[in-house]
């Protein structure tokens, strides 16, 4: 927002310079962006009176002119502009004078001869002292501008223009108003406001208004003033006004609104009230209905947008800008002038869903004091009435008190400043600052704590919680006030290794051929149903999706990086190997929330890149190694077992649990093949790992044990048993059987065919014994065999094969 400065003075004027009083408003929220001059720097012209015009007699464009200076002397001056006369007064610049050039060289005026006449200055344009041009010729100032003035001091031309960038919060400081409170209450001082009367009716005239939409509505002033002196031009002090402060010249009604709108901050709005058929009606747009605007935009209205009618249709867009049909123009002589309170909820995202961007809309959006409106209504009659001799009519009000906003009490404990801010203000100091401020405050005690209860004003919407009043408090008091301290830091020597760790585990995974997939935690709900089963948990859909396929938490990992698959393989990729690490949610609502750190893995295609040998597709078995690779060194393979999975997604023969030290860590197994066809899948293998677990293993320290000195020796042995007995359930017989001497065991042969019995398979394990203090001999590898076959036998009815 610009705002001149020497308006700003007629209201607060502190005793600082321009760069003081910027400075001020920046460190009280108000930022600067830029500080213009009015006019560039010229030096040199003074108001002139033109008292001769000749014709020029060698040129029939130039005239021959005496002007009078206040000297001794009346100046003659050789002149070109068409408007020239006797009588009028303009800006002289006499010799020496230096003005502004585009260069910003300056030009200086020298004695010279124009077509062999002497002229001694020039008479200036507006553009000659950088003022914008309105008329073809000379500037014409005031019949009572007084001869021989300095013109910079007379036009205000030092005065400086503040270009203030205005936070969302603020829209009390979108007026010269509202800054100069802020000013006002840093410097300790108090606001002179113009001399605001409640206009009386002088004729009997009144607009009927009916207000259907109280909500979006609750406070509507409308006021006639007839009789209006439309021979009356805008006075210059109001032109300098909306001029410097960014505005264009219209005609003198729309400029008494503009000139309120900047002044207090209430967006008002005159119709013409010859045009207005019947009652004013605010109301919601019917879905459909059309208008033409001031813009000469003709918007169709989808049904939200709050309007201002009458008996034949909209008038105006509410809060944002009038309709063609009812504008003022330079005919105009009776107005109704509009002046309301409008719920920034109703005014927001109208405008600019139809490309608009007014001074009227943003200040409704971000809230307008409900208590203006007849503030600044009085304000706009009295100016009417005293400028253009206009006839006030009744004030018509329609208000629902009940909707207006209410303003709710704010409680601050006063210790709470201190330990917010960082350091002690005088309790006297702060309330001084709040009621400065316009804040009610009352002290009070609880729990023997003073407590100040503080009730905003009107105006101030922003102030909601305790902080909102301690944000005033630093401000007000002043941050460059508050020195500079080093927060007290607690030092925890402790190490939190979790992301070390993890990077560990992503570097296996990286050595293993995978790439790692970074995500969303939300996903598509179509790929959590197809990958549903009870036992990974309830889903918890999202409240405010970032779009339709993110609605939903996922439950396990797989929905992130199954589309990732898919993105792929659509793509030529046929051999893909991605992991992630992040959270699975399980909780239908946010109360039963469980989220817990995993890693998964999803793999399709080859087991190997590319190459000259033969290759082979992925099986179960290189998945069970890229799970196990990831595994901790303190978790060997006595603490290792694996069981049948039954998640409903995966391949039921082709998928496994895994245990360490019988707890659920995970779950690895191919994709079940109709689940994979769903997803336009070829075979797929998957898996997940909680991370708590793994990183605990990771963390533990290991005991260092000395390597045997001492030979190992292998014992084979080839078993019948049962085709329906896993191998985990044989490996865990062995192990327990074995006892310490046991290094370890494995599975190196199955076989079931025409020399098994029916429903039998054989298999062989490989067991390797070997003793740190002693070598074994035969008699204690066969006790120790002996007691492993028999293990098997009496626990899992297997029998000892002869060859």
């Amino acid at each position: 927002m610009k705002i001149s400065e020497q308006w700003l003075r007629e209201w607060v004027n502190p005793n600082n310079n321009t760069e003081q009083l910027a400075d001020q408003l920046t460190m009280a929220g108000l930022e600067i962006d830029d500080i213009e001059a009015v006019a560039a720097d010229f030096s040199g012209v003074v108001v002139g009176e033109v008292i001769s015009v000749e014709p020029h007699p060698d040129a029939d464009k130039l005239r021959v002119t005496q002007v009078n200076i206040n000297g001794e002397a009346p100046l003659q001056i050789v002149c070109g502009a068409p408007n020239v006369r006797v009588g009028m007064r303009a800006p002289v610049a006499t010799i020496g004078a230096k003005l502004p050039t585009e260069d910003g060289k300056g030009f200086k005026i020298k004695k010279s001869k124009l077509r062999g006449v002497e002229s001694q200055g020039m008479l200036c344009g507006a553009s000659e002292i950088d003022l914008p041009d309105v008329v073809d010729g000379l500037l014409e100032l005031p019949d009572d501008a007084p001869v021989g003035t300095d013109i910079r001091e007379y036009l205000g031309l030092d005065n400086k223009i503040l270009d203030i960038s205005i936070t969302p919060n603020r829209g009390d400081c979108f007026s010269v108003r509202g800054i100069a409170r802020e000013i006002a209450v840093i410097n300790a001082m108090s606001c002179t406001a113009p001399d605001i009367q409640s206009q009386q009716a002088e004729v009997d005239a009144s607009q009927a208004v009916k207000v259907v939409a109280t909500d979006a509505c609750p406070r509507y002033l409308a006021q006639p003033v007839l009789n209006i002196d439309r021979q009356v031009e805008t006075p210059d002090w109001m032109q300098k006004a909306l001029l410097q402060s960014g505005q264009r010249l219209h005609n003198f009604l729309v400029d008494v609104t503009n000139y309120v709108l900047l002044e207090l901050g209430q967006p008002l709005h005159a119709f013409d009230a010859d045009k207005i058929v019947g009652d004013i009606q605010v109301r919601l747009a019917n879905e459909g209905e059309s208008v033409e605007l001031l813009n000469e935009q003709t918007v169709t209205l989808k049904g939200d947008e709050l309007v201002i009618a009458d008996d034949e249709g909209i008038l105006a867009l509410a809060g944002i800008m009038g309709g063609m049909r009812s504008s003022v123009t330079d005919e105009t002589t009776n107005i109704v002038l509009e002046s309301a309170f409008f719920s920034p909820l109703a005014i927001a995202g109208r405008a600019r869903r139809f490309g608009l961007h007014t001074d009227a809309s943003q200040r409704f959006e971000r809230g307008v004091d409900f208590e203006l409106p007849l503030t600044a209504l009085n304000r706009a009659v009295n100016l009417i009435s005293d400028v253009a001799h206009g006839q006030a009519g009744q004030i018509t009000t329609v208000e629902s008190t009940d909707k207006l906003p209410s303003r709710q009490t704010v409680n601050l404990p006063l210790n709470k400043v201190a330990e917010v801010i960082g350091i002690d203000i005088d309790k006297d100091r702060i309330v001084k600052i709040l009621t400065a401020l316009e804040i009610e405050v009352t002290e009070t005690e609880k729990d023997d704590q003073v407590v100040l209860s503080c009730v905003p004003p009107s105006h101030r919407y922003d102030i909601e919680i305790k902080e909102d009043l301690i944000e005033e408090i630093a401000r007000i008091y002043g941050y460059d006030n508050i020195p500079s301290t080093l927060p007290k830091l607690g030092v925890d020597m402790r190490y939190d290794d979790t992301a070390d760790l993890t990077h560990r585990l992503k570097l296996s995974m990286v050595d293993a051929g995978y790439m790692e997939a970074i995500s969303f935690s939300f996903s598509d709900e179509k790929i959590e149903k197809v990958l549903d089963d009870r036992k990974l948990g309830n889903l918890l859909a999202l409240a405010n999706p970032i779009s339709s396929d993110l609605a939903v938490m996922r439950r396990t990992l797989l929905s992130s990086l199954i589309p990732c698959v898919q993105y792929n393989l659509n793509r030529q990729q046929s051999r893909v190997r991605f992991f992630e690490t992040g959270l699975s949610f399980v909780g239908a609502t946010v109360s039963e929330l469980v989220q817990t750190p995993s890693l998964a893995i999803v793999a399709t295609g080859d087991a190997y890149p590319e190459q000259a040998h033969a290759n082979r597709a992925m099986d179960f078995f290189d998945l069970k190694r890229d799970i196990e690779q990831l595994l901790p060194l303190a978790v060997d393979d006595s603490r290792i077992r694996y069981q049948r999975s039954d998640l409903a997604f995966l391949h039921p023969g082709q998928s496994a649990t895994l245990l360490i030290d019988d707890v659920a860590v995970g779950w690895l197994g191919q994709l079940h093949p109709s689940v994979a066809q769903q997803l336009d899948l070829p075979t797929t293998w998957v898996a997940q790992l909680s991370l708590a677990p793994i990183l605990k293993e990771a963390r533990a320290l290991q005991a260092v044990q000395s390597l045997s000195k001492f030979p190992q020796v292998r014992r084979d042995i080839a078993l019948l048993v049962d085709a329906e007995i896993p191998r985990q359930a044989l490996s865990d017989t062995i192990r327990k059987a074995g006892g310490t001497l046991l290094q370890q065991h494995w599975l190196f042969d199955v076989y079931q065919g025409e020399h098994t019995p029916d429903g039998k398979r054989s298999v062989a394990f490989a067991l390797i014994w070997q003793d740190v203090a002693q070598t074994l001999s035969d008699d204690v590898v066969n006790k120790v065999m002996d007691q492993v076959i028999q293990a098997l036998e009496s626990e899992r009815g297997a029998q000892l094969r002869d060859s």
